[in-house]
């Protein structure tokens, strides 16, 4: 649970995301804006490792200089969330769970590690496709966010879900978590083209579709009528694996969601004030 609201005298709430390819983010100006709505002086950082010319093996040094500079908290993305985990101090039981942390809280002395992903993908499920048949998925991506979202169905009530991730150790140990956490047969490890005819729902958990990543994570031609397909991407909106979907008449639901959800409970983290969701949402359509 989210701390006590920092007072309204506090200095400015100092924030930062770290990960590749993040220029075009909403979430900084998400965060500001509904910050300036409670009263509070927030300034949000993009740290781009991608226009920095660096990768991943740079985040010690980058956390240090966060924490040491007096930052508030950070939201760490593609392709640092599991990355960061041996940086941290403690993890909340969520983030453990998943073996990925997106948000990490700097509180007195101590770097904590929290996931917001899942709870924003299942909040964006709810609201657009609650409907939808829960009976078999194919989740496409094993990382950081894929295991956010892998949680996240199994809690949605999907019956089964495999896994398919270009590294096999990676799928193996998150469907080992999930087997751990949800019990065993509703999870497993398997192939695109073998699992995908049987399946009813789809969900792109890859970076394939960002700008940096062009492209679809699956042979367009497997899908059919009958399947929704979701993409946690949201930078484009409609990538191209939602626009082959859409083409073929699959329900959709595109990254816009889980972008907007994640970011009000870690607002909520960061500052401890329960910001106004629908108000996010608005301020992030209209960017």
């Amino acid at each position: 649970m989210p701390e006590a609201p920092l007072p309204s005298d506090w200095p400015p709430i100092l924030l930062g995301l770290i990960g590749a390819g993040v220029q075009a983010s909403r979430t900084p100006r998400m965060h500001e804006r509904e910050g300036a709505r409670h009263g509070l002086r927030t300034i949000y950082r993009l740290i781009d490792l991608t226009a920095l010319g660096l990768d991943a093996s740079a985040l010690p040094d980058l956390v240090t200089a966060a924490e040491r500079m007096g930052f508030t908290g950070l939201n760490i993305t593609h392709p640092c969330k599991q990355a960061v985990i041996p940086l941290l101090d403690e993890l909340s039981p969520e983030a453990a769970a998943l073996g990925a942390v997106n948000t990490v809280l700097f509180r007195e002395g101590r770097r904590i590690g929290h996931n917001t992903d899942g709870w924003g993908f299942a909040e964006g499920f709810r609201r657009e496709l609650g409907d939808a048949s829960r009976e078999a998925v194919v989740q496409l991506g094993a990382g950081g966010a894929g295991a956010a979202v892998a949680h996240a169905l199994l809690d949605l009530g999907v019956e089964r879900l495999t896994i398919v991730d270009p590294e096999p150790a990676r799928a193996a140990t998150l469907v080992e978590a999930l087997e751990r956490r949800f019990g065993r047969d509703r999870a497993s490890i398997g192939e695109a083209a073998q699992a995908l005819p049987g399946a009813r729902g789809i969900v792109n958990a890859t970076p394939v579709g960002m700008a940096d990543h062009p492209g679809t994570p699956l042979p367009p031609d497997l899908l059919t009528p009958e399947q929704w397909v979701a993409d946690i991407i949201y930078l484009p909106i409609e990538t191209a694996l939602l626009r082959e979907a859409r083409a073929r008449g699959c329900r959709t639901m595109g990254g816009s969601g889980m972008a907007v959800f994640q970011a009000v409970r870690a607002f909520e983290l960061f500052t401890g004030i329960e910001p106004d969701a629908e108000r996010m949402r608005r301020h992030f359509e209209s960017l």
